[in-house]
Parts: C-alpha cells; sequence; structure tokens
C-alpha cells in the first residue's frame, strides 16, 4: 500500500524524529497514542496502561525503561515488550498493551488506513 495515494492514511512522524532507541508521545484524533523505535522498527500503541487505565508515562515521551529496550509504566513499573506490548513483569504480567498499525515508507511513520476508524 502507499500510504501517500491512500487519503486514508495518516503521517504520525518522520523516522527521524526518534531517537533510536526512544519513544515519543502524540494525540491523533483525540486519541493518545506513543510510538517506540527500536532500529529500523517501530512500534505503536495506545497510551493507556491495561493494569490501570492511565497514561505510561509521567513526563512527555519518556516510555521506555533506562536500559532503552522496554516499555515502562511510571506509574507502577511494569514492563512491556516494544515488539508485542505483552506486559513481562508487574501487576498485569500477560496483558498487552494496543497496538496501532503502522508501517514506515520513506522515512515517515505512517499510521495504517484501518487502524484510523478506531481513532
Amino acid at each position: 500500500m502507499n500510504p501517500t495515494l491512500d487519503t486514508r492514511s495518516q503521517p504520525l512522524c518522520r523516522l527521524d524524529d526518534l531517537c533510536d532507541p526512544g519513544s515519543k508521545g502524540f494525540v491523533v484524533q483525540g486519541r493518545q497514542l506513543f510510538a517506540v523505535r527500536q532500529g529500523h522498527q517501530v512500534f505503536v500503541y495506545e497510551n493507556r496502561c491495561p493494569h490501570r487505565g492511565i497514561p505510561l508515562e509521567w513526563v512527555a515521551d519518556q516510555f521506555l525503561d533506562s536500559s532503552g529496550k522496554l516499555i515502562q509504566c511510571a506509574s507502577h513499573g511494569a514492563l512491556f515488550l516494544p515488539e508485542s506490548g505483552e506486559c513481562v513483569a508487574g501487576p498485569c504480567s500477560g496483558a498487552s498493551l494496543t497496538a496501532v498499525a503502522s508501517h514506515i515508507e520513506t522515512g515517515q511513520v505512517w499510521l495504517d488506513s484501518d487502524q484510523l476508524s478506531f481513532i
């Protein structure tokens, strides 16, 4: 799919806007999202802890633990795998973040068109 030809796809950010590793929060159509970059991959999730239903970060754009390898809930320290959103430590072990399908094309991170209807 070429997002530049599909007017329902929405650009989220430039790949270069995300540190490697790094994370950044966004508000898209009123929904809080965040993106995590690990190398040439970017994973996008709803910014909502599955345990408490609250945003994951206390400081803007800081969604990763000190190693930069895991997503961390600032409220209670739960740890999530960036590639799947699965909670691997903390009170919500086994639960997962809600993924938002996205892809990278021409140096841009795009939300996939089928995801825009849920946002």
